[in-house]
């Protein structure tokens, strides 16, 4: 910011901190943040708070030099203390997992596929019922109910462990505080889910994904008993890796999920009243010992539907991909030397793989992109070393990292239109009177204005050259052009937020989770 009193301005390096450009993203003032949520060398998840104690702010992704930023999702929740429930599920490409606060003041869960192209709410499980809600989809916690100890762990998931999603939830019209939340588990990466264990547990990820284990959380109560699944939680079972229950402090696994063992630690009492430690480390070796073999996996093709057409069934962010996994009625190890294997291949483009530009918006129940009603008859502009460049788009952003082939193509954009930064075009000679019109009678006299007009023409003309080239020279240079906001600051209204303080004691409640709000 230039002084302690202006707004806030983003800037971005892609050389290493040689060089910095402004992002086209809104300014932040004293009472905003911003927050990046994610990011690789594709493109960046960034949060742009509200002004004032809102809870929430517009999450925006970046092309791939973090310069211009595009929409993604608005009323992305973001409380006091500055804890987002922004989670990458590492085990499928491309899917992300947030909370979002509506404004009829309820937290709901949504889930993007594509990188955030496009959001939406969580399937209900099958085997959960929800008889009494008009609109039931499962909602999962985040940092903010750990924050508030409501769930002890956020959502696992590793690349290892391909389409495996574990994360605890409530089932309902929007996530409940007072519910009391139970493990969900999803095998394709989260657009299935089905319930699995009761209340809130510890878990760990063993064995590149081929065996899941458990503790159940107790806040006051002694733990002696650990639950472990081999077929992604369809099925658990128990095992007592302790004849004197302690007080449970946490569950330790290799890093990697490639290890077969798992560390429960704790503490006893002992009668002077100073705590001893304990730390139980449990094999599963001796239990899973068969090595799998190539009849345990099967080939499965990621972001796949039944009954889906061919030749765009699996096709996200322009690929289809087709991995080996292990089968859920496989008992064996994949073993420390399991590596995850997958097919490749590239898909035609629709407008699935583009997002709508800056100053665009995808229109609702199309996937057209059209410009945002404020910004008609306005153009993007940048300045740069004095140089005004109108920044004219089509509408539409391939996704970073998005390898579709031919197919859909957005119409040519127009070309750019560079003129002097800040000035205005000149005005038109005065209109004169046939009185004041000077007239010339004599050759000679002709012959001399010729010469002057040409002399002044050759002028104008080098002039003009020498102008051009210097924009040329600005904007073919090495710098990346520095985009300003000046016409584009996003209008937020005031926004009230009304919490819904009941509960009505059955399966899935209606209320919001208002204790990760104050």
């Amino acid at each position: 910011m230039e002084d302690p009193r202006s707004p806030r301005v983003m800037y971005f390096s892609s050389d290493q901190g040689d060089s910095f450009s402004q992002a086209l993203l809104p300014s932040a003032s004293t009472e905003q943040f911003y927050s990046i949520l994610d990011g690789d060398e594709d493109m960046l998840f960034m949060h742009v708070d509200n002004p004032g104690d809102t809870y929430f702010g517009t999450m925006y992704t970046s092309d791939d030099r973090g310069i211009l930023f595009s929409k993604s999702l608005e009323r992305h929740l973001f409380d006091g203390q500055r804890k987002s429930d922004f989670t990458n599920i590492t085990s499928l490409r491309g899917v992300y997992l947030t909370n979002k606060l509506d404004v009829d003041g309820h937290i709901r869960s949504v889930i993007s596929f594509n990188r955030g192209g496009t959001w939406r709410q969580l399937n209900k499980p099958d085997n959960v019922n929800c008889d009494r809600v008009k609109n039931c989809n499962l909602h999962i916690h985040g940092e903010h109910s750990r924050n508030n100890r409501i769930v002890p762990m956020l959502a696992l998931s590793e690349p290892t462990a391909i389409g495996l999603v574990i994360a605890h939830g409530t089932v309902g019209n929007s996530l409940s505080s007072s519910q009391h939340p139970d493990v969900f588990v999803s095998s394709d990466g989260g657009y299935n889910w089905r319930g699995t264990l009761r209340g809130p547990h510890h878990y760990s990820l063993l064995d590149s994904g081929g065996l899941i284990v458990a503790v159940e959380a107790h806040h006051e109560g002694q733990v002696k008993t650990i639950k472990f699944s081999t077929d992604e939680g369809q099925c658990w079972k128990l095992y007592n890796f302790t004849e004197q229950p302690f007080f449970f402090a946490g569950l330790a696994s290799e890093p990697g999920t490639k290890a077969m063992s798992v560390s429960v630690w704790g503490f006893r009492p002992e009668e002077d009243g100073q705590p001893m430690w304990v730390a139980v480390t449990i094999d599963f070796q001796s239990l899973v010992t068969r090595q799998c073999n190539a009849r345990d996996y099967e080939e499965w093709l990621a972001h796949s539907t039944e009954g889906g057409d061919p030749e765009i069934n699996g096709c996200v962010l322009g690929l289809k991909e087709t991995y080996r996994r292990l089968k859920k009625q496989s008992v064996c190890r994949n073993g420390r030397n399991f590596a995850v294997i997958k097919k490749q291949s590239p898909c035609l483009c629709t407008r699935e793989d583009y997002i709508c530009d800056y100053g665009y918006y995808r229109h609702v129940n199309t996937s057209e992109c059209v410009r945002q009603p404020v910004d008609v008859n306005k153009t993007l502009d940048m300045c740069l070393n004095g140089e005004e460049d109108e920044l004219l788009t089509a509408g539409y952003r391939k996704v970073p990292s998005d390898r579709c082939e031919g197919g859909f193509t957005p119409r040519l954009k127009v070309p750019t239109v560079i003129r002097p930064c800040g000035v205005k075009p000149s005005p038109g000679p005065p209109d004169k009177s046939p009185s004041s019109v000077t007239h010339f009678d004599t050759p000679t006299e002709r012959l001399v204005l010729i010469l002057v007009c040409a002399g002044a023409a050759l002028v104008i003309l080098v002039a003009v050259v020498s102008a051009v080239l210097a924009v040329r020279r600005v904007v073919n240079g090495t710098r990346t052009p520095a985009y300003s906001f000046s016409n584009l600051r996003i209008q937020e209204e005031n926004n009230c937020i009304t919490v819904d303080h009941s509960s009505n004691g059955t399966a899935c409640h209606q209320d919001s989770d208002e204790d990760l709000l104050h």
